[in-house]
């Protein structure tokens, strides 16, 4: 496997995980953890998706990481209040 490889089963990896965590009720979607593997996993699949050029899943984990982080930012920022 070559480096792009790496990232992105990396990044999956870590998208599969928080989504079995999910459905094993182990953790909600409005969880930091949740959220943190989300933005990491799509941040990570997004690098690679953009290493091969493969742009549709550029796009799409783009958005992903985007609406993640901000989800994520969200609950930090409501726990501060």
């Amino acid at each position: 496997m070559n480096l792009s490889d790496w990232i992105g089963t990396s990044g999956v990896t870590i998208l599969l995980i928080a989504f079995a965590l999910n459905i094993l009720k182990k953790i909600t979607p409005e969880s930091k953890s949740y959220l943190i593997m989300n933005v990491l996993g799509a941040l990570l699949a997004g690098i690679s998706s953009y290493m091969i050029h493969f742009w549709p899943f550029v796009i799409l984990e783009s958005v992903w990481t985007l609406a993640s982080l901000a989800a994520l930012l969200k609950t930090l920022k409501n726990e501060t209040v």
